[in-house]
């Protein structure tokens, strides 16, 4: 045989599945956005077309949607895990799961004081609108064995309107761009954390409060760095969680500098940069791109660099 197959997988990508749980008059939404891919033992059906090992891909689905009901959604990572054991356990040919998850925020809207013309006030727990901040992001992979989770977010558009400085870089008869003693900094971050846990004789991080102690500690770093260099704040980003959330080892991030650039308007008479503000175009491309990994000290990097390849 002149061809041989490489590694395969296969699944049913982005089963969006919507669980509201009822407590009384309160409801509670999770919003996930669930891919499952599959490995193992799947040559014949690749050389032959035998399907004698492969799980439908709509059986993968509907075990989405069914966990969901059965289990419910504690959180990404946990359903995730719920899934991927199911998988591999229930499954002799699978070997491997993946499940990648982005879950989409909501949050309750607050009603007025006084009472609604139908609806007492008081009574409306289950109105809700979609946060805009980000999208979360998880990652399991589980081989019968050992976890690995990954998680992160994207999409979270960050601005120091002061506190940034660009110079002392390298010039050479190409360089246009002047030095910068203040200007904005801003950014949308798109971020994933690998966590040490990989085996179920550990213990289980809490996986709600520390998606919301990382990005507490990532934009706390953001905002209270005096920054020379969008390098110097990922890596104060990254630091900051590593030394504050001993659960995670590795932190990777990809930082687009979403410039911003004052306008010219002494064509009409006005200074622009003065004490009391300014007048900037903010440019969507092209734009610089930062990326970089934070390790623990001691710890391999396993965060794919290639994040679209996650």
């Amino acid at each position: 045989m002149p061809t041989i197959l490489g590694q395969n997988q296969y699944g049913k990508a982005e089963n969006r599945v919507v669980k509201i749980t009822r407590d009384g008059a309160t409801h509670h939404i999770k919003d996930l956005n669930v891919s499952v891919a599959l490995s193992g033992d799947m040559d014949a059906v690749h050389y032959s077309g035998s399907n004698a090992n492969v799980l439908p891909t709509d059986t993968t689905k509907n075990t989405v949607f069914a966990f969901a009901k059965e289990y419910g959604i504690e959180s990404a990572e946990q359903f995730g895990i719920h899934l991927a054991r199911h998988f591999v356990t229930s499954q002799e040919p699978i070997k491997t799961a993946r499940i990648r998850i982005e879950e989409y925020a909501w949050e309750r809207i607050e009603t007025s004081d006084a009472n609604s013309k139908f609806i007492g006030a008081d009574e409306v727990k289950h109105s809700f609108v979609r946060k805009g901040q980000e999208t979360r992001l998880t990652q399991i992979t589980f081989d019968g064995e050992k976890w690995e989770v990954i998680s992160g977010l994207k999409d979270l558009t960050v601005m120091n309107s002061t506190n940034s400085e660009f110079w002392g870089y390298v010039k050479d008869k190409y360089t246009t761009l002047k030095e910068a003693h203040d200007r904005i900094l801003a950014t949308s971050v798109s971020g994933r954390w690998r966590f040490n846990w990989t085996d179920d004789e550990q213990k289980m991080p809490h996986w709600e409060r520390s998606y919301e102690q990382v990005k507490k500690h990532m934009l706390q770093a953001f905002a209270e760095t005096y920054s020379l260099s969008l390098q110097q704040t990922l890596y104060q980003m990254g630091a900051r969680i590593i030394d504050n959330r001993s659960e995670i080892d590795e932190v990777r991030f990809s930082l687009p500098n979403k410039h911003h650039f004052l306008v010219d308007l002494e064509p009409f008479g006005l200074k622009n940069d003065s004490a009391d503000g300014a007048v900037y175009f903010a440019a969507d491309r092209p734009y610089g791109l930062i990326e970089a990994t934070i390790l623990r000290d001691g710890c391999e990097p396993k965060i794919p660099v290639d994040l679209t390849n996650l």
